[in-house]
This record gives structure tokens, sequence and C-alpha cells, in this order.
């Protein structure tokens, strides 16, 4: 398979992180494997912990230094979890559907999190001051306006209700997602906790986000793990650097490793002219 699509590819990342590093460190081997097929690979370097809106705004003037650098009038884009929300209000309340040409997403909540809804209705006061600590941090980290206890407000359900209603898909633009489950809380140490807690309110899960929530248009399924421990949100940006198999959906087959997706989905934009 080949990747070298007609319009670059834009990586999004997800709350809590940056790829503004020089080491990308949280799209692991991603980008390399798609470069070594051709593919043009940009990162998003948005802040980890800003609003929607505001790391939106932020990518208008990037995804403009891209088409200036490669020449291209659109950009493809890939978004993890939270990525996923700003692309989408990027195209529809920043009206730049013309300059992107299609959207991936990859776990993202864009239905929100009945988990999220749960744990502020209990603990908002700690939350709220736990994300003042953390915002100290973001800063120290390179985010210029983090609002960690607004970030995780815009994952309510409620919130994400009227965010939908506002950020309809944009005709332009070819849409598709994906959702992920882990087998159980074994199947990922980091997300052992949060895979808890969601599967206590919500169901099975990837630690974050259920499939109900990452549904949006055009819904490729729920890729799980062919070998037993299942996909967990954090494998499907190969945080850990290691071969993780999945099962795809509607019997698509077996991939033997998650940069086998984004080749496999990178492939078909090509496929498709974009």
């Amino acid at each position: 398979m080949t990747c070298d699509t007609k319009y670059p590819i834009l990586l999004l990342h997800g709350l809590g992180f940056t790829d503004r590093l020089p080491i990308h460190y949280y799209w692991g081997r991603i980008p390399r494997y798609l470069r070594n097929r051709g593919a043009r690979v940009y990162f998003g370097n948005q802040d980890g912990n800003a609003t929607i809106a505001e790391n939106a705004r932020r990518l208008i003037p990037h995804i403009r230094r891209i088409l200036a650098e490669t020449g291209a009038e659109k950009v493809n884009i890939i978004a993890h979890s939270k990525g996923g929300l700003e692309a989408r209000y990027l195209v529809s309340s920043l009206h730049m559907g013309h300059l992107v040409a299609s959207i991936t997403t990859l776990g993202t909540p864009h239905h929100g999190s009945g988990t999220i809804d749960a744990l502020l209705e209990r603990y908002c006061g700690v939350i709220r001051t736990g994300s003042r600590a953390v915002d100290l941090g973001r800063r120290l980290l390179g985010d210029r306006n983090p609002h960690t206890y607004v970030a995780v407000r815009q994952l309510t359900t409620s919130y994400m209700r009227r965010f939908n209603a506002f950020n309809p898909d944009d005709p332009q633009v070819y849409y598709r997602s994906y959702a992920f489950v882990m087998r159980s809380a074994g199947s990922d140490p980091i997300l052992s906790i949060p895979y808890l807690f969601v599967k206590y309110w919500e169901g099975e899960n990837d630690g974050m986000v259920t499939p109900k929530n990452a549904r949006w248009s055009n819904f490729q399924g729920i890729c799980r793990g062919s070998a037993g421990r299942g996909v967990s949100h954090a494998d499907v940006v190969d945080l850990k650097r290691r071969p993780v198999s999945l099962r795809l959906p509607d019997d698509g087959g077996v991939l033997t490793d998650i940069t086998r997706l984004y080749i496999q989905i990178v492939s078909d934009l090509k496929e498709r002219g974009f």
C-alpha cells in the first residue's frame, strides 16, 4: 500500500498531550511508517489542555503554512480523541471546510462522556482545584493557554449535544470515524483505572471512550484486539511503540500492528482522490 496522497496528512492529538516536542512522542512509529510509504505528514501543534475553540483557531495559520509549503489546496486530518472535536470545530464553526479534504477520527468522544458527567457531579470542587495545578504544569510543558477545567467540562454529554447541534458536517469534507475497546482492565495498566470507571458507568470502552460516543459520520465500526488484550486509547496512537494486533470490524481481517491501520486509512484516502 502506498500513502502518497494528493493532500498532506495533518495529525491532531488529544487532551493532555502535545506533539510539539522534537521526537513527537505522541504518535509513536506512525509518522515514520506513513512517510516511508510516501505520505507528507504534519503535526497539529495544539496545546494539550486548551479549549476546543482555542486549539481550532490556532490550527488555521498552521494549516495555511502547510499548504504554502506543499503547494496543496487542502489537508487530510487524522485526529485522535479530543483532536477530532477540534477538527470539526475548525471546519464548521470557523468555516475552514474549503481547506480540509477529509476528517478521520479515532476514539473521539463525539457524544461526550457519561463518566465525566458522573465525576463532575460528585467531585466538581476537587476537579476544579486539581485543574488549576494541572494548568501550571501544562504551561511549563509549553501550553500557551491551558484551561483544563473548561476542557474537561467540554467533554460532558450536555456540552457535546450543543456542540453537535452547532457543528454539523460540512458537505465539502469527507468524514469517517473509528472506535476501539479494551478486553479488560489488564489490557493496559496505564488506563486500567479509567477503564473501570467508564466500564461501571457506560460499558465497554478503550480506557477513555465508549464505541457509542466515538460513533460519528461514516462509522467504520469497532476495532478489537485479535490476541485477547484489546486496543486501548493509548494503543491507538502507538504511545508505547510496540505492536498491537487488532481485528477490523465486519470481518475485515486482522492487522498485525496499529501502524497498519493508519497505512490502510491513508491508502484509502489516496484511492478516493484525497
